[in-house]
């Protein structure tokens, strides 16, 4: 390694680690991408690494690049909400809307060569959250709220720092990516479900509380030949400490790790400037018992318990398809697409109300301009198109029904669509330059 590079990587550290932020989401809680460039593919790209934030979903992509860095930021602008039909008994009734509108989501990564074989690197991104607000307006029995609790909502961040190294064999690169991880949520409003929960003094309404954790990324790119390459990527469970002032709400005790994912794809070179993608991805939503149990029935002092009551959520699978045409030096124009499927069953709709994480359908677009010799400018836009999905209202157990019950008299639908816009500035080193601060912009 170059006599600068450690300086550098603490250097990079401190500056990733301090624009680190954590988001909204699409497939679920975690984000169709991280960068711009990501971002304007519709997610695609695990095969195909051309600037430093590749790191965050293939640590195995940063071993062709040149010394470089990048920041950038998304302004998110979700619209969720929810309705019911009929005669609710748990929710309070109407057509009720989120408040929250705008979240600036920053990220960054440095990438340094070590030799002609292998680099370094790391990147801070957020991998999705939720947050929801319904004030007292939407009223519901004592207190007002979604669930009688008063003012409801839930506001969960999450956030990554990795530090990869990957190595180049032949047409093979691996890449391994030692993963931080931070989150942090406050939720509000579940008063009312305190009979049943385990512990009623940390079910909700306790302010901010943080977990700390970590795990493994891990990735390979295959050049196949001069024009195809394939890529996959994975990451373990990202084990987290427990919610403290949530152990009565989560399952076991207040855990709730970030879930495993797998993704696979590739990338083809139709010209020498014009190349296509496509990705899958699956997440193990059900490997974290506090979001994948069920959410129905919730019985008398199990909020909280071993194994105790989730919010229902399924593994989801997503495809991510995108094209990019590189139409002169210093010019990139992008195009992508996104699906997902949806994680909330019909059956668990009423816990829901508070992560309505349902997009399916994406959009994207982008442009890559140089405004200097060293210095990128990059720019995507994605439009979520309006998903919803409707389910009977859950009923807790009550003397008359012992194992908790659905309400055949209301029905509750929840709602979300929502548009990014992503900018990032991507800076180049000159050969030779060893400064970590920018110099020729």
């Amino acid at each position: 390694m170059n006599g600068y590079s450690w300086r550098n990587l603490v250097s990079a550290t401190a500056l990733t680690i301090s624009l680190t932020t954590p988001a909204l989401a699409a497939d679920g809680y975690f984000l169709i991408g991280y960068g711009p460039r990501q971002k304007a593919l519709g997610g695609a790209g695990v095969a195909d690494s051309r600037e430093s934030m590749a790191l965050s979903i293939n640590p195995a992509g940063i071993v062709d690049l040149e010394r470089q860095m990048h920041l950038g930021i998304t302004a998110l602008m979700p619209e969720r909400g929810y309705s019911t039909e009929g005669l609710p008994k748990v929710v309070a009734p109407g057509d009720n809307r989120s408040g929250r509108p705008i979240f600036p989501v920053p990220n960054s990564a440095y990438v340094s060569p070590i030799d002609a074989n292998s680099s370094w690197g790391t990147a801070s991104y957020g991998n999705g959250g939720i947050a929801t607000s319904f004030d007292f307006g939407h009223y519901h029995s004592p207190l007002g709220g979604p669930f009688g609790g008063g003012y409801a909502g839930v506001n969960l961040e999450q956030s990554f720092t990795s530090f990869a190294y990957a190595q180049k064999f032949g047409s093979l690169a691996i890449g391994i990516a030692p993963t931080i991880a931070v989150q942090m949520i406050n939720l509000q409003g579940l008063k009312t479900f305190a009979p049943y929960s385990s512990d009623m003094y940390r079910l909700s309404d306790n302010g901010y509380d943080w977990s700390f954790g970590g795990g493994m990324r891990f990735g390979m790119q295959w050049r196949v030949t001069d024009q195809f390459r394939i890529g996959a990527a994975a990451s373990t469970p990202m084990f987290m400490t427990r919610f403290a002032k949530y152990a009565g709400l989560f399952a076991d005790g207040g855990r709730f790790d970030i879930p495993a994912s797998i993704t696979a794809g590739v990338a083809y070179d139709i010209t020498p400037d014009l190349t296509v993608m496509a990705d899958w991805r699956h997440i193990f939503y059900s490997g974290v018992s506090s979001v994948s149990n069920p959410s129905f029935p919730v019985l008398y002092r199990t909020l909280g318990s071993s194994n105790g009551p989730g919010f229902g959520w399924k593994d989801t699978d997503s495809a991510s398809f995108g094209i990019e045409w590189r139409v002169q030096p210093g010019l990139a124009l992008r195009a992508g697409y996104h699906y997902a499927t949806n994680p909330i069953p019909t059956n668990s709709v009423t816990l829901n109300i508070l992560a309505p994480i349902i997009n399916a359908h994406h959009a994207s677009a982008g442009v890559s301009y140089a405004i200097t010799k060293n210095s990128t400018i990059d720019v995507a836009f994605v439009y979520g198109f309006k998903n919803s999905v409707s389910g009977r209202e859950a009923l807790p157990q009550t003397p008359a029904t012992p194992f908790g019950a659905y309400n055949p008299a209301a029905n509750v639908n929840i709602w979300l669509r929502g548009t990014e816009v992503s900018v990032g500035w991507n800076y180049k080193f000159d050969l030779g330059d060893d400064s970590f601060i920018p110099t020729h912009l």
